[in-house]
């Protein structure tokens, strides 16, 4: 941050994402396309970008090759002024290991906060949809003096379970107790049905991470984990402090779009994410000119609509050539829709064909599925869980290349 306070960001992508299978069966969570010519990884990435942190890490393991290849040849930043965005594969650097958590991840990585000497550290997740000034958190966390600020935002207290809680104190800033996942939590003080839930993105003193990471690596019964084992050490140590991010502020966002955040770790939050973006007020709007999501989606056509081929209430991506009827859909580059074929309520990935007079609904499907002429998905219940992956709430997912019967 030129002018400023020095700020290295270290993002955490070396997720397996087991619950977004199988759209992650072949690639890191981090890497899955979103909102159709996006990876997730965007979107962090843009926000620390656009917020002037402009030396960023980006930490892999999970089959990684896509995503590595993805922020090496989008996310190339001016070298004449030291930025850089770089992917860290996991290197083994103190023995013949893996990575054992996310605490451990960035413990086997500080030879980059050794090189960098910065003063503060941003540490964020790779996998969720949102935007976000990380400026107006760094300033909270200078004017406190605390060692760790943590992102809260209010989920109802019901999906506390799915999230690290956060247990501010009486002054409702200094963080009494973190707990991973807990099954039982009191409500937010006036709020009652709601609780704080990191959003997993940490602001760190950079001595005050460091000594931990060390501590952290001689405790033998530690998960080595930054909300497990990190967070709740400096918890304890009365160093951590939550920053609320209903009080964050993005240029040019609406009203309906202030203080969204999506997790999206399983196919059912992946695919409401995307039913987000295609309303005439969409909850999510991917045009804001001035806080751009950035990526790269490759050299293709503009789309084109042919022999009577429509889309409504849909993002279509370049090169997609639609002869069929489209409706509440995301469409990746390249998707083709022949003629009678209708697609509703669904996100097709890269190169995706629906053949003529196959009905798609209610699916995703990863890049390069093929559906036969007349074939049907979404329409047939029952088949469709002999067959494909099917959701709790009924959402239909197809692998990458996978063969439709």
């Amino acid at each position: 941050m030129r002018g400023g306070p020095s700020v290295l960001g270290i993002v955490l992508a070396g997720g397996e994402g087991k619950r977004l299978m199988p759209l992650t069966a072949d690639r890191a969570k981090p890497a899955v396309t979103f909102g159709g010519t996006y990876r997730l990884v965007d979107f962090v990435l843009s926000n620390l970008v656009n917020g002037d942190i402009m030396r960023n890490c980006v930490l892999t393991q999970y089959k990684s090759h896509s995503l590595d290849r993805h922020v090496s040849t989008t996310w190339r930043m001016s070298s004449l002024l030291g930025n850089y965005v770089t992917p860290v594969p996991a290197q083994q650097r103190l023995g013949p290991r893996w990575y054992l958590g996310s605490a451990d991840a960035i413990l086997q990585s500080l030879n980059l906060v050794h090189d960098e000497q910065p003063d503060y550290i941003a540490v964020f997740g790779a996998d969720h949809v949102y935007r976000m000034d990380p400026r107006q958190m760094l300033r909270r966390h200078i004017e406190s003096g605390a060692g760790v600020t943590v992102a809260g935002i209010r989920v109802p207290r019901v999906e506390a379970s799915s999230f690290g809680i956060i247990t501010p104190g009486p002054d409702g800033t200094r963080v009494d107790r973190f707990q991973e996942k807990p099954t039982d939590v009191p409500g937010l003080p006036g709020d009652p049905e709601r609780v704080f839930a990191s959003m997993g993105n940490y602001l760190f003193t950079t001595k005050i991470l460091v000594d931990a990471l060390h501590r952290d690596a001689e405790d033998e019964s530690s998960v080595h984990d930054m909300g497990g084992s990190i967070l709740p050490m400096l918890t304890e140590q009365g160093m951590a402090q939550v920053y609320d991010f209903d009080d964050n502020h993005v240029p040019g966002e609406t009203p309906r779009e202030h203080g969204y955040w999506r997790d999206v770790g399983t196919l059912d939050s992946y695919y409401d994410a995307h039913m987000d973006l295609i309303s005439y007020q969409p909850e999510f709007n991917l045009d804001n000119r001035r806080w751009p999501i950035y990526t790269h989606a490759g050299q293709l056509p503009p789309a084109r609509f042919v022999a009577g081929g429509i889309a409504s209430e849909s993002i279509v991506g370049p090169g997609c050539v639609i002869r069929g009827q489209v409706t509440r859909s995301v469409l990746s580059p390249g998707v083709v829709i022949e003629e009678g074929a209708v697609v509703q309520g669904s996100v097709l990935h890269d190169n995706v064909r629906v053949g003529r007079g196959a009905v798609v609904r209610g699916s995703i499907l990863d890049k390069n599925v093929d559906v036969p002429p007349g074939a049907a998905i979404g329409v047939n219940p029952g088949r469709d869980e002999e067959l494909y992956t099917v959701s709790k709430n009924g959402v239909i997912a197809l692998g990458k290349g996978q063969r439709v019967i």
